[in-house]
């Protein structure tokens, strides 16, 4: 009697298990970033809220056709001029503005839009501006000076307007010439006190002697 041996049913077992162990790690590591996936998310919406509250202007503008080297142009005149500058999903940046005064911009927030921001309500939209100058594929769309919706004509104007920094120098320059004068007139009696004040003790030491 001839004993025929199962050749093929323990190996489709083990293809079986094998497959079934696959699709849970496959299963398992999709679920870890998914949850990586949505600590990100939430960390970035809590970083743009803070940006949407604690800022006094948000420019937004479109780069799309802008390459790599030329965003980095960006984001170096940006920080120069006192700005920084954001790309991000439009999404997550609409769910941060909920409730914050820039939240008017969020109609802007369409296709590949970024964003630039400053504390200086003067910086970001004069840096943006003159980036737009010279590069015709960088469109400012708009934006919010604290509750204050702005178009790209407000932006323009915001621009044109001196920095604080510069407005700090004129500042100093227009009381630098009075202030001058002031401690002129107010060292002169105290000089005088001080001759005074000479003169009496070198009387008393020639009294002593």
């Amino acid at each position: 009697m001839n004993v025929v041996l199962p050749k093929t049913l323990p190996l489709a077992g083990v293809r079986g298990t094998a497959g079934r162990q696959t699709r849970r790690a496959a299963r398992r590591t999709a679920n870890r970033r998914e949850l990586l996936d949505r600590a990100a998310k939430s960390e970035l919406v809590g970083v743009l809220g803070e940006v949407f509250k604690t800022t006094k202007v948000v420019v937004v503008a479109h780069y799309s056709g802008l390459t790599v080297a030329q965003m980095q142009t960006l984001r170096r005149q940006m920080k120069q001029g006192g700005a920084s500058v954001k790309v991000t999903k439009n999404r997550l940046a609409k769910i941060a503005l909920e409730g914050s005064d820039a939240a008017s911009i969020a109609p802007l927030l369409k296709g590949p839009a970024l964003i630039a921001f400053s504390s200086d309500p003067v910086a970001a939209p004069k840096a943006a501006v003159e980036f737009a100058k010279t590069h015709e594929r960088f469109v400012i769309l708009g934006g919010a000076m604290g509750s204050t919706a702005l178009d790209p004509n407000g932006v323009k104007a915001l621009a044109a307007l001196p920095s604080l920094d510069e407005l700090r120098a004129k500042i100093v320059g227009l009381i630098a010439a009075p202030a001058t004068k002031i401690a002129q007139v107010v060292n002169a009696p105290a000089a005088k006190l001080a001759r005074v004040v000479q003169a009496y003790a070198s009387k008393t030491e020639n009294a002593a002697a």
